[in-house]
Parts: C-alpha cells; sequence; structure tokens
C-alpha cells in the first residue's frame, strides 16, 4: 500500500514537472540570473516541494509553493554568499558587465506585447510566457486550435515589426579605472 502510494506520488509530481518544468525555470532564472545557477536553485526547490508534496493539497497551489521555495533558497544562497567589503589601496582588475540591459530589454518586450490587440496579446502570454500548448490555449480561450496559430503568428509578425524591439541594444558602457583608494570585496565571510 504505501509503494503504492509513494509510485502514484512519483507519478504525479513527475507530471507536474514535465507541464510546468519549462515555465518554472524561467522563474528560478530571474532569480538566480543565468540557466546553471537557475538549474541549481529549480532543483533545489523541487527537492523541498517533492518532500512536502503529500502537504500541498490544492493543484493550483503546486506554482506557488514551488516559487516560494526557490525564493527562500536563493535568498540562503545570497546570505551565505555575503560579501564584506575591506578597505584597500588597489582597485582590482574586474570586467563587469552591466546587466541594466536585460531589465531594459523585459520591459521593452512588456510594453510591446501589452500593445498587442487583447487576443493576441493574451494568446502570447499563454503559450509564451506560461509556456501552454496550442491545444491547451485553444482549451483555455474556448477557440479551435488553427485560430490559435494564426492568432500567434499575426502576434509574432505584429511583434517583430514594432520598431523598438527591432532597434540594437547600446554596448555597455567601458569600465573606467579610478586611483583613488577603493574598496575590495572579500568573499566568503560573513
Amino acid at each position: 500500500m504505501c509503494e503504492e502510494a509513494n509510485g502514484s506520488r512519483y507519478e504525479e509530481f513527475t507530471r507536474y514537472l514535465k507541464d510546468r518544468g519549462p515555465a518554472l525555470l524561467r522563474i528560478a532564472r530571474s532569480l538566480a540570473g543565468n540557466k546553471p545557477d537557475a538549474e541549481d536553485l529549480l532543483q533545489a526547490a523541487l527537492i523541498k516541494t517533492f518532500l512536502s508534496w503529500d502537504r500541498i493539497h490544492s493543484p493550483q497551489a503546486r506554482d506557488g509553493y514551488v516559487r516560494r521555495a526557490m525564493v527562500n533558497t536563493q535568498i540562503s544562497e545570497w546570505r551565505r554568499r555575503r560579501v564584506r567589503v575591506y578597505a584597500t589601496d588597489d582597485v582590482p582588475d574586474q570586467e563587469v558587465e552591466d546587466p541594466s540591459w536585460q531589465a531594459d530589454l523585459a520591459d521593452l518586450v512588456s510594453r510591446a506585447v501589452d500593445g498587442l490587440p487583447e487576443r493576441q496579446r493574451a494568446v502570447v502570454r499563454l503559450r509564451y510566457f506560461d509556456d501552454m500548448t496550442e491545444a491547451e490555449i485553444a482549451r483555455t480561450l474556448g477557440v479551435s486550435v488553427g485560430t490559435v496559430k494564426s492568432t500567434v503568428s499575426r502576434a509574432v509578425t505584429r511583434l517583430r515589426h514594432n520598431a523598438e524591439l527591432a532597434a540594437e541594444r547600446p554596448s555597455p558602457p567601458p569600465q573606467r579605472s579610478s586611483h583613488h583608494r577603493a574598496a575590495t570585496p572579500v568573499e566568503g565571510t560573513s
């Protein structure tokens, strides 16, 4: 009886992960900043979720539980990697890429999608943000799969012709070196 329940639990969790895995990975990537760390973060959160799977009674609450586990895990990681700063006479030679372009691009894409007609906006969000299949979108919106395909096609064409999205992102500004007293981070201390 116990093995049967565990098998059912494992199969149910596997189905959930197959359905929601890509969307959860995108959330993890937004928290972690890069794909390898996002995969590690998602894996840690899924382990915590699997151990508590029997306590999550509502299927609608599962995404929220995984998101909360990812946020808590990431906060713990940030705290473990806390950096203390010590004054030094030498400025370390480190190139730091300005990640603000990623936030700017996300904002630009969001505004472009918001500018689409209501049905196109809904279909794009369900397809590319929620990773739903065309058949799932058709069921959700109460339309045919063909309507979903043509609506996605028109929306993507419209986004491709959006002048703001077509512009190239500027390259990050060059790093300046200074010869004054600077603070040097020391990792691993807390």
